[in-house]
Protein backbone atom coordinates (compact mmCIF):
# COMPACT_ATOMS: atom_id res chain seq x y z
CA UNK A 1 0.00 0.00 0.00
CA UNK A 2 1.08 3.44 -0.58
CA UNK A 3 -0.54 6.65 0.11
CA UNK A 4 1.20 10.15 -1.15
CA UNK A 5 0.49 13.62 -0.13
CA UNK A 6 1.44 16.59 -2.15
CA UNK A 7 1.44 20.09 -0.12
CA UNK A 8 -0.48 22.66 -2.49
CA UNK A 9 1.19 25.43 -0.69
CA UNK A 10 5.00 24.48 -0.76
CA UNK A 11 5.14 22.27 -3.84
CA UNK A 12 6.46 19.36 -1.15
CA UNK A 13 5.55 15.73 -0.98
CA UNK A 14 5.79 12.63 1.60
CA UNK A 15 4.84 9.39 1.15
CA UNK A 16 4.16 6.40 3.26
CA UNK A 17 5.18 2.71 1.62
CA UNK A 18 4.17 -0.57 3.00
CA UNK A 19 5.49 -3.43 0.87
CA UNK A 20 3.26 -5.49 -1.85
CA UNK A 21 3.74 -9.14 -0.92
CA UNK A 22 3.99 -9.98 -4.55
CA UNK A 23 7.43 -7.90 -5.17
CA UNK A 24 10.72 -9.04 -3.94
CA UNK A 25 13.00 -5.67 -4.62
CA UNK A 26 11.45 -2.49 -3.03
CA UNK A 27 12.72 1.05 -2.52
CA UNK A 28 15.07 1.46 -5.06
CA UNK A 29 16.89 4.46 -6.31
CA UNK A 30 19.79 4.47 -9.00
CA UNK A 31 21.15 6.66 -11.14
CA UNK A 32 17.93 7.11 -13.27
CA UNK A 33 15.74 8.71 -10.26
CA UNK A 34 18.73 10.56 -8.43
CA UNK A 35 17.51 13.67 -9.27
CA UNK A 36 14.58 12.88 -6.81
CA UNK A 37 15.82 14.39 -3.23
CA UNK A 38 13.71 12.62 -0.67
CA UNK A 39 15.07 11.31 2.51
CA UNK A 40 13.65 7.95 3.55
CA UNK A 41 13.33 6.75 6.57
CA UNK A 42 12.86 2.93 6.38
CA UNK A 43 11.16 0.50 8.85
CA UNK A 44 12.05 -3.78 8.94
CA UNK A 45 9.32 -4.81 10.64
CA UNK A 46 10.23 -8.39 9.87
CA UNK A 47 13.43 -10.57 9.86
CA UNK A 48 17.02 -9.39 8.33
CA UNK A 49 17.38 -8.67 5.02
CA UNK A 50 20.00 -7.59 2.97
CA UNK A 51 20.17 -3.93 1.95
CA UNK A 52 22.74 -2.41 -0.62
CA UNK A 53 23.79 1.43 -0.10
CA UNK A 54 25.81 2.77 -3.15
CA UNK A 55 26.79 -0.48 -4.31
CA UNK A 56 27.71 -2.00 -0.88
CA UNK A 57 25.68 -4.99 1.03
CA UNK A 58 24.39 -4.62 4.45
CA UNK A 59 22.51 -6.49 6.57
CA UNK A 60 19.58 -4.95 7.44
CA UNK A 61 18.86 -6.45 10.88
CA UNK A 62 15.38 -7.28 11.90
CA UNK A 63 13.19 -4.27 13.56
CA UNK A 64 15.49 -1.81 13.06
CA UNK A 65 15.18 1.36 11.44
CA UNK A 66 17.31 2.57 8.75
CA UNK A 67 17.43 6.96 8.04
CA UNK A 68 18.73 7.29 4.01
CA UNK A 69 20.41 10.54 2.57
CA UNK A 70 18.94 12.23 -0.48
CA UNK A 71 22.04 11.53 -2.60
CA UNK A 72 22.24 7.83 -1.30
CA UNK A 73 21.07 4.96 -3.66
CA UNK A 74 20.03 1.53 -2.23
CA UNK A 75 17.76 -1.39 -3.09
CA UNK A 76 16.20 -3.27 -0.25
CA UNK A 77 15.61 -7.12 -1.37
CA UNK A 78 13.23 -9.88 0.41
CA UNK A 79 11.25 -6.63 1.72
CA UNK A 80 8.72 -8.21 2.74
CA UNK A 81 8.33 -6.18 5.86
CA UNK A 82 9.32 -2.95 5.03
CA UNK A 83 8.07 0.53 5.84
CA UNK A 84 9.27 3.54 4.87
CA UNK A 85 8.84 7.17 5.08
CA UNK A 86 10.05 9.35 2.50
CA UNK A 87 9.68 13.50 2.05
CA UNK A 88 11.45 16.20 0.52
CA UNK A 89 12.75 19.50 1.90
CA UNK A 90 10.06 21.22 0.51
CA UNK A 91 7.52 19.32 2.74
CA UNK A 92 9.82 19.35 5.75
CA UNK A 93 13.52 20.40 5.98
CA UNK A 94 15.03 19.35 8.18
CA UNK A 95 18.47 21.79 8.07
CA UNK A 96 15.85 24.53 8.57
CA UNK A 97 14.24 23.38 11.42
CA UNK A 98 17.30 21.80 13.06
CA UNK A 99 16.41 23.67 16.60
CA UNK A 100 13.43 21.38 16.58
CA UNK A 101 14.58 17.73 16.03
CA UNK A 102 18.60 18.36 16.47
CA UNK A 103 19.38 15.84 13.64
CA UNK A 104 21.75 17.49 10.92
CA UNK A 105 24.88 16.54 11.23
CA UNK A 106 23.83 13.35 13.35
CA UNK A 107 21.19 11.37 12.11
CA UNK A 108 21.64 12.40 8.44
CA UNK A 109 24.97 13.50 7.15
CA UNK A 110 26.80 12.13 10.48
CA UNK A 111 30.44 10.73 10.72
CA UNK A 112 28.20 7.20 9.84
CA UNK A 113 26.92 7.17 6.71
CA UNK A 114 24.67 3.76 7.80
CA UNK A 115 23.15 3.39 11.03
CA UNK A 116 20.70 0.67 11.68
CA UNK A 117 18.28 1.99 14.73
CA UNK A 118 17.45 -1.09 16.64
CA UNK A 119 14.08 -1.47 18.07
CA UNK A 120 13.46 -3.26 21.28
CA UNK A 121 9.61 -4.57 22.20
CA UNK A 122 8.48 -1.33 24.12
CA UNK A 123 9.82 0.81 20.79
CA UNK A 124 8.58 -1.68 18.76
CA UNK A 125 4.99 -1.33 19.88
CA UNK A 126 5.28 3.11 19.62
CA UNK A 127 6.29 2.77 16.37
CA UNK A 128 3.19 0.66 15.17
CA UNK A 129 1.21 3.22 17.09
CA UNK A 130 3.18 6.17 15.10
CA UNK A 131 2.29 4.03 12.17
CA UNK A 132 -1.48 3.70 12.84
CA UNK A 133 -1.57 7.52 13.45
CA UNK A 134 0.32 8.44 9.87
CA UNK A 135 -2.04 6.18 7.93
CA UNK A 136 -5.21 7.53 9.87
CA UNK A 137 -3.80 11.14 9.13
CA UNK A 138 -3.40 10.12 5.01
CA UNK A 139 -7.01 9.17 5.13
CA UNK A 140 -8.26 12.46 6.67
CA UNK A 141 -8.59 14.96 3.91
CA UNK A 142 -8.88 18.73 5.04
CA UNK A 143 -7.39 22.27 5.35
CA UNK A 144 -5.03 21.03 8.28
CA UNK A 145 -3.79 17.62 6.75
CA UNK A 146 -0.52 19.33 5.66
CA UNK A 147 0.24 20.72 9.05
CA UNK A 148 -0.83 17.60 10.57
CA UNK A 149 1.33 15.31 9.01
CA UNK A 150 4.30 17.63 9.34
CA UNK A 151 3.65 17.20 13.02
CA UNK A 152 3.96 13.43 12.78
CA UNK A 153 7.10 13.60 10.61
CA UNK A 154 9.05 15.94 13.13
CA UNK A 155 7.68 13.20 16.03
CA UNK A 156 9.32 10.67 13.88
CA UNK A 157 12.90 11.96 13.55
CA UNK A 158 12.69 13.30 17.26
CA UNK A 159 11.80 9.63 18.33
CA UNK A 160 14.72 8.91 15.89
CA UNK A 161 16.79 10.80 16.93
CA UNK A 162 16.65 10.03 20.74
CA UNK A 163 17.29 6.15 19.68
CA UNK A 164 20.46 7.33 17.86
CA UNK A 165 21.79 9.31 20.90
CA UNK A 166 21.19 6.17 22.91
CA UNK A 167 23.20 3.52 20.50
CA UNK A 168 25.50 5.74 19.24
CA UNK A 169 26.75 8.23 21.07
CA UNK A 170 29.08 8.32 23.88
CA UNK A 171 26.64 8.91 27.12
CA UNK A 172 29.38 11.87 28.36
CA UNK A 173 28.73 13.81 25.35
CA UNK A 174 28.05 17.37 26.46
CA UNK A 175 25.48 18.84 24.06
CA UNK A 176 27.75 21.76 23.44
CA UNK A 177 30.30 19.62 22.28
CA UNK A 178 28.39 17.60 20.21
CA UNK A 179 26.50 20.73 19.06
CA UNK A 180 29.71 21.00 17.45
CA UNK A 181 30.39 17.96 15.44
CA UNK A 182 27.38 17.94 14.37
CA UNK A 183 27.86 21.60 12.66
CA UNK A 184 31.61 20.16 11.28
CA UNK A 185 29.37 17.11 9.72
CA UNK A 186 27.24 19.64 8.10
CA UNK A 187 29.76 22.46 7.26
CA UNK A 188 31.82 19.30 5.61
CA UNK A 189 28.75 17.99 3.60
CA UNK A 190 28.40 21.62 2.18
CA UNK A 191 32.01 21.89 1.44
CA UNK A 192 33.98 19.03 0.39
CA UNK A 193 34.20 19.82 -2.74
CA UNK A 194 36.37 22.76 -2.11
CA UNK A 195 37.70 22.69 1.32
CA UNK A 196 39.55 19.68 2.32
CA UNK A 197 41.57 20.74 4.80
CA UNK A 198 40.82 20.71 8.89
CA UNK A 199 41.89 24.53 9.12
CA UNK A 200 39.21 25.51 6.61
CA UNK A 201 36.45 24.07 9.45
CA UNK A 202 38.20 25.14 12.49
CA UNK A 203 38.01 28.50 10.69
CA UNK A 204 34.16 28.56 10.02
CA UNK A 205 33.68 26.98 13.53
CA UNK A 206 35.91 30.08 14.91
CA UNK A 207 38.07 26.98 16.50
CA UNK A 208 42.01 25.83 16.29
CA UNK A 209 42.64 22.25 14.38
CA UNK A 210 43.72 21.31 17.44
CA UNK A 211 40.60 21.74 19.67
CA UNK A 212 38.87 20.12 16.80
CA UNK A 213 41.02 16.92 16.94
CA UNK A 214 41.20 16.66 21.19
CA UNK A 215 37.16 17.10 20.90
CA UNK A 216 36.58 14.37 18.52
CA UNK A 217 39.23 12.37 20.39
CA UNK A 218 37.73 12.80 23.64
CA UNK A 219 34.32 11.03 22.03
CA UNK A 220 35.56 8.52 19.82
CA UNK A 221 34.46 10.27 16.75
CA UNK A 222 36.68 9.12 13.47
CA UNK A 223 39.27 12.06 13.71
CA UNK A 224 38.30 15.21 11.52
CA UNK A 225 40.61 14.90 8.13
CA UNK A 226 39.62 11.38 8.14
CA UNK A 227 35.91 12.59 8.02
CA UNK A 228 36.66 15.31 5.13
CA UNK A 229 38.46 12.44 3.26
CA UNK A 230 35.55 9.82 3.71
CA UNK A 231 33.43 12.17 2.63
CA UNK A 232 35.85 12.99 -0.87
CA UNK A 233 35.88 9.10 -1.21
CA UNK A 234 32.36 8.83 -1.28
CA UNK A 235 31.38 11.29 -3.04
CA UNK A 236 34.03 10.04 -5.67
CA UNK A 237 32.42 6.48 -5.58
CA UNK A 238 29.09 7.45 -6.48
CA UNK A 239 30.03 9.45 -9.68
CA UNK A 240 32.43 7.12 -10.60
CA UNK A 241 29.43 4.32 -10.06
CA UNK A 242 26.02 6.43 -11.34
CA UNK A 243 27.78 8.38 -13.65
CA UNK A 244 29.61 8.53 -17.34
CA UNK A 245 32.10 11.31 -15.96
CA UNK A 246 36.24 10.72 -16.82
CA UNK A 247 38.31 10.49 -13.90
CA UNK A 248 39.60 13.74 -15.00
CA UNK A 249 36.23 15.13 -14.29
CA UNK A 250 35.59 13.53 -11.43
CA UNK A 251 38.85 15.04 -10.04
CA UNK A 252 38.16 18.47 -10.66
CA UNK A 253 34.22 18.29 -9.72
CA UNK A 254 36.14 17.25 -6.20
CA UNK A 255 38.43 20.04 -6.12
CA UNK A 256 41.77 18.39 -6.95
CA UNK A 257 44.08 20.32 -9.60
CA UNK A 258 46.10 17.50 -10.18
CA UNK A 259 44.37 14.18 -11.42
CA UNK A 260 47.52 12.46 -10.45
CA UNK A 261 46.79 13.70 -6.99
CA UNK A 262 43.23 12.79 -7.07
CA UNK A 263 44.07 8.98 -8.33
CA UNK A 264 46.56 9.17 -5.32
CA UNK A 265 44.27 9.83 -2.84
CA UNK A 266 41.13 7.49 -4.18
CA UNK A 267 43.56 4.75 -4.35
CA UNK A 268 44.30 4.77 -0.73
CA UNK A 269 40.99 5.63 0.53
CA UNK A 270 39.53 2.97 -1.52
CA UNK A 271 42.19 0.11 -2.21
CA UNK A 272 42.43 1.27 -6.17
CA UNK A 273 42.18 3.58 -8.63
CA UNK A 274 39.29 4.86 -10.04
CA UNK A 275 39.89 3.09 -13.57
CA UNK A 276 40.36 -0.22 -11.62
CA UNK A 277 37.51 0.32 -9.59
CA UNK A 278 35.31 1.02 -12.35
CA UNK A 279 36.35 -1.86 -13.85
CA UNK A 280 35.54 -4.05 -10.76
CA UNK A 281 32.44 -2.45 -10.89
CA UNK A 282 31.47 -3.92 -14.35
CA UNK A 283 32.98 -7.30 -13.43
CA UNK A 284 30.53 -6.72 -10.23
CA UNK A 285 27.46 -5.90 -12.26
CA UNK A 286 28.37 -8.53 -15.25
CA UNK A 287 28.77 -11.53 -12.76
CA UNK A 288 25.37 -10.30 -11.21
CA UNK A 289 23.63 -10.91 -14.46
Amino acid sequence: MRYEFHDSHTGGTLRLQRHEPHIDRFFFRDRTVRQERLLTIAWNAGPDAPVVIDGVEYLFPAQSILPLMVNQSFQIDQSSNVIAWQFDREFYCIVDHDKEVSCIGFLFYGVKDVMFLRLDTVEERKFEALLAVFEDEFSTKDTIQGEMLRMLVKRLIIKLTRLAREQYLEPDVSEKDFDIVRRFNLLVENNYRYLHAVSDYADLLNKSPKTLSNLFALYRFPNPLQVIHNRIALEAKRLLMYTDKSTKEIAYELGFEEVAHFSRFFKKQSGAAPTEFKEQLKATLIGKN
